[in-house]
């Protein structure tokens, strides 16, 4: 499937990079308008007896508006807030706000006292009030009255300041949030100016639900503002220095802001159908940048990596697809299934985050897999133009593997115990501080300590405790004929008055604040009771003990109000989180087993996940709970937000399970080359460090950017994915995962013989590249045996075959046996234009089997492939990973069987000269195998070809001192045999043979002719191909032929 999407990518390119460029860009265009669409509310579980409590009292007595905007109003020295000409100056306050937003607030009204429901509806619809101490309706001695008890409430004691509480129009959150930003700016001027009415010296502060709402959603508006001004132009930067290019690094930012504007477009969609979390939008734009980028980066660094390898333009997009573009799809398949766990729970801003978090994940795997590889289709090897060549240049696989991330692993897995031991013991004195950790709800305090908002609210609450705008209520239903109605509220009031911790006491008289309704019309009698909390850190306790209450006949009762929305909104995601993590254990495991095959794996993954995660909520609680850093960050230690927590889990864990299938792809990919799990491990660690290890930095740009937000929960968010980050990237890549791996040994690969049955069917293991057999083949023709192209590749072998002196042999260019497969010209490799000399099949045992004999051999007519010669500011091949052939399947031609050699030791596997250069001649019952990963086993550790493997030292050096010296043959450097020059002239026996190519293979001799004959042939014409024994070779040195 995948090099299906590679082809057409390539072929559309155009059509592909216009219609999704423009879809893109449509709905970034529609998406601007998202902020109006989203909502304030979300935070608390509407299942719980708090929100049904609240429902009641809202429908009984209409949205409670008194906090919705609280102005503070503290006069200058000496004059106090009772004085009658600084009351009509306030009063001209109120009158210029009602004159210029009377659709927004209005003055309070009194109740009617009629019963009909015309009247009962007119009263639910006048929510927007004003309890204004310095409004005198008439100057009778009821209004005074009523005005003194206003007064009482809304002055000090000292007189020395006052409030006035303003309601704003709106039936929900939202409604109320858009009407108080329109009042807004009038407020703010009076708040800076106070002297154009008159009232110099005195202060004015904005307090109350709406103005903190208001600092937070600002605040988040800024946070994607310097997410595109800081985060973008730094991770451009970072680019610059991975890639070495400007136009490659600018692709991946490019990437990140087509799946900014259709995520942006595709939530305002979903906004017009469910309800969205304000949030939403930030986290939208945190994962859905970085993840792309990523992403991008992965993509990116695999097609300049086949372009190294020599492939053109066109095979490398599609072998780009098929390895990188895979990995990216399954990744996102980890991360959106991690993510998608968060629907389980009740709160609508989890479920919102979630929303959003899927769709941009997917959007930046499906452009990275689409419009990438589409724009590197034209873009080709100018994808490293306008850089540096010194930090442009790509390393060759030997560097890779023998650099830094090699040595480490390496390393690490000599010394497996003492690195894992001491790794296990520091990321579980990081989860030490958990013990301390508490949950709590959002409030003023994760603003900044000096934001003007939470300062006012800070200020009000020591100034008016009793009138706190965050109140417990209890919401009670009674039957209004039951003439002991009364002494049953009485009887709850009393046991709820013996509970601490309350600002006043439970009372259901008016004078106190108690407010009495009908639940609907002719519905039922409704009284509420309110008091604030001392110290909201007291919530739980206070609500479960208010609960335990022991209700009369007849009564029913709720516990309503924001802090105990709170606490059952707490108590939800705590009864919820198990059951979320077994899902996203199960989830995620499974999809991993579907890819790899093992059982074993997907637990090791979740276990060092479980790890990271742990260490790091105990680097979140050493901050946030306990207040390290507190003052340098700017923020206010307190009590964690229970979704936000529960959100960092998720992503957390996705992320680190996603760096998790980067890193297993390359060893899997490596095992199925031949492997053992040491040199996997060792390889798909020094393969993947780099850029895992760049990812995460980019990553860590990204959120580092919102960091610096004053809202707490995006500190939150932020500090956590960079502490996991750091860790996953460093101890738990660098250290864990080689040791553990190397602990468990080929037990890695395991699972039960059903479970790999079962996968084999429906799995989604690592694909073949369509265009290359099942591992890459030195010049000389060996590789080993796999399974066809373009099947699943999931159970690898538990050892590798190593290519030894004695234990391995190699097959003359053009023949294959059982074990093997040769191919001379594979499609992506220039071949020779050469005439195809006819070839005689030879039996296949396969076929009398009635099995699929193996894929035939492509002839040396193959037409002009895809490979290109390697970039000229590039090294050339010097391992057996470097040299890829690739079947083509329009020639299947049958494969000759290899010719045997004489030899004075016909049972002993030892080197021999040969048509398909220096190789091992295989004692009878021997098999075939691949060289270790990183070398051919014709090359010696310099590269160079060695003249024999089984003579003694003296006779190596004599035979090395009589043969001279040639230049580095194509062969040496990873290249066909005679690649980039002339047919080969025939040379005198023993000239050059240390280093000499073979001439292209000849027609073979009929079999029945004697071995005695063809080796007379081969001396009466010494520029035919023939294969010499070491002790012809070593006695025609010595006797001078």
């Amino acid at each position: 499937m995948f090099g299906a999407i590679g082809t057409f990518v390539f072929r559309m390119r155009f059509a592909v990079i216009a219609v999704l460029v423009v879809i893109m860009g449509g709905l970034g265009l529609y998406g601007l308008g998202l902020g109006s669409h989203l909502s304030q509310s979300g935070w608390f579980d509407p299942t719980a007896q708090s929100s049904k409590g609240s429902v009641v009292a809202d429908t009984s007595f209409g949205r409670d508006h008194r906090s919705d905007v609280i102005l503070l109003i503290t006069p200058p020295a000496g004059t106090g807030v009772d004085d009658k000409q600084f009351g009509t100056k306030v009063e001209k306050v109120v009158d210029d706000l009602l004159q210029q937003h009377p659709d927004v607030v209005q003055r309070a009204a009194a109740a009617p006292d009629s019963t009909d429901k015309q009247a009962y509806e007119n009263a639910l619809r006048n929510n927007q009030e004003i309890i204004d101490p310095f409004y005198l309706k008439d100057n009778t001695v009821a209004q005074k009255a009523a005005q003194d008890t206003i007064r009482s409430r809304t002055f000090t004691a000292d007189k020395k300041q006052a409030f006035i509480s303003i309601g704003v129009a709106g039936n929900d959150d939202t409604a109320v949030l858009a009407n108080y930003q329109k009042i807004e700016p009038f407020l703010q001027g009076v708040v800076d100016d106070p002297g154009k009415y008159g009232l110099d010296g005195t202060r004015f502060q904005l307090a109350g639900l709406q103005p903190v709402a208001g600092a937070m959603a600002s605040g988040m508006d800024d946070d994607i503002r310097r997410a595109e001004l800081i985060a973008l132009p730094l991770v451009a930067v970072m680019l610059f220095f991975i890639f070495g290019g400007v136009i490659a690094a600018c692709l991946p930012v490019f990437i990140g802001g087509l799946t900014i504007a259709g995520s942006l477009g595709i939530m305002t969609i979903i906004a017009q159908l469910t309800e969205l979390n304000i949030f939403a939008q930030s986290v939208v734009t945190l994962i859905g940048l970085g993840i792309a980028i990523d992403y991008g980066l992965f993509i990116v660094s695999r097609f300049r990596e086949e372009l190294a390898e020599g492939y053109t333009t066109k095979a490398a997009v599609r072998r780009t697809v098929m390895t990188a573009g895979q990995t990216v799809v399954f990744s996102a398949t980890i991360i959106v299934a991690a993510i998608a766990c968060l629907l389980m729970m009740p709160q609508g801003f989890l479920k919102s985050v979630a929303y959003g978090a899927i769709f941009s994940v997917s959007l930046a795997a499906i452009l990275s897999i689409t419009v990438l590889p589409a724009i590197l289709s034209i873009l080709g090897p100018k994808i490293d133009a306008f850089g540096l060549p010194f930090l442009r240049r790509t390393k060759t696989k030997a560097e890779i593997e023998n650099g830094f991330w090699g040595r480490l692993s390496g390393w690490v897995m000599r010394h497996p115990v003492a690195t894992a031991v001491p790794t296990v013991l520091i990321l579980l004195l990081l989860t030490i501080p958990i013990g301390g950790i508490k949950f709590g709800g959002i409030s003023e305090a994760y603003l900044p300590p000096d934001n003007a908002s939470r300062v006012a609210q800070e200020d009000f609450d020591k100034a008016f405790p009793k009138e706190r705008t965050e109140e417990v209520k209890l919401v009670i239903s009674y039957d209004v004929n039951d003439p002991e109605s009364g002494t049953k509220i009485q009887q709850i009031a009393d046991e709820a008055n013996k509970i601490p911790g309350f600002t006043k006491q439970f009372s259901p008289s008016a004078d106190d604040g108690a407010l009495t309704g009908t639940y609907g019309f002719n519905g039922p009698q409704v009284i509420q009771m309110s008091a604030g909390l001392v110290n909201r850190d007291t919530a739980g306790e206070a609500v479960k003990d208010l609960r335990a209450i022991q209700k009369p006949a007849g009564i029913q009762m709720w516990v309503a109000g924001t802090p105990a929305l709170v606490q059952d909104s707490i108590d939800a995601l705590l009864t919820r989180l198990p059951l979320m993590a077994i899902l996203l254990v199960l989830v995620t495991g499974l999809l991993m087993f579907l890819a790899f095959g093992s059982l074993v794996l997907p637990i090791k993954a979740a276990l060092m996940s479980a790890l990271g995660l742990g260490a790091t909520l105990g680097i979140l609680t050493w901050i946030f709970v306990d207040g390290h850093g507190a003052s340098i960050a700017n923020f206010t230690p307190g009590p964690l937000f229970a979704a936000v927590l529960v959100l960092i889990i998720a992503i957390v864990f996705g992320l680190s399970t996603d760096y998790e299938i980067f890193l297993l792809s390359r060893m899997v990919e490596a095992r199925q080359k031949g492997a053992t799990t040491t040199e996997a491990v060792r390889v798909g660690t020094a393969h993947t460090g780099r850029i895992i290890t760049a990812a995460a930095a980019i990553l860590i740009v990204v959120t580092g950017a919102f960091g610096l937000s004053e809202i707490v929960m995006m500190k939150y968010i932020a500090y956590g994915m960079i502490a996991a980050l750091i860790l996953d990237a460093t101890i738990i890549r660098m250290l864990l995962v080689p040791s553990t791996m190397k602990l468990l040994g080929d037990d890695c690969w395991w699972a039960p013989r059903w479970m790999k049955t079962v996968q084999r069917k429906i799995g989604l293991g690592e694909t073949i590249l369509d265009d290359e057999p099942d591992a890459k083949l030195a010049t000389a023709g060996a590789g080993t045996q796999g399974r066809r192209a373009g099947t699943l590749i999931s159970e690898v072998p538990t050892t590798a075959m190593r290519a030894a002196p004695r234990a391995a042999a190699t097959v003359p260019a053009g023949a294959a046996t059982r074990s093997t497969r040769a191919v001379s010209a594979p499609a992506g490799r220039q071949a020779p234009p050469q005439t195809p000399a006819p070839v005689r099949p030879a039996p296949n045992p396969a076929q009398r089997r009635g099995t699929q004999p193996p894929p035939a051999r492509v002839g040396p007519s193959q037409p002009p492939s895809d490979r290109r010669p390697a970039l000229r500011d590039q090294r050339p091949a010097q391992t057996l990973d470097e040299i890829e052939p690739v079947r083509d399947r329009s020639s299947r031609t049958a494969r000759p069987t290899p010719r045997r050699v004489k030899s004075d030791r016909p049972d002993t596997g030892r080197w021999m000269l040969g048509e398909g250069g220096i190789r091992l001649n295989q004692p009878q019952g021997g098999t075939a195998g691949p060289s270790p990963l990183g070398r051919r086993p014709d090359l010696d550790r310099t590269g160079k070809r060695p003249l024999v493997a089984s003579l003694s030292p003296e006779q190596a050096r004599t035979a090395q001192r009589r043969t001279p010296e040639r230049p580095q043959s194509p062969m040496d450097r990873g290249l066909s045999p005679d690649a980039g020059r002339p047919a080969p002239q025939p040379a005198a026996p023993g000239e050059g043979l240390e280093s000499r190519t073979p001439p292209p293979r000849r027609q073979r001799p009929d079999d029945r002719q004697s071995r005695a004959d063809r080796h007379a042939r081969a001396d009466e014409n010494p520029g035919e191909n023939r294969q010499i024994s070491v002790q012809e070779l070593l006695r025609r040195s010595r006797s001078g032929e």
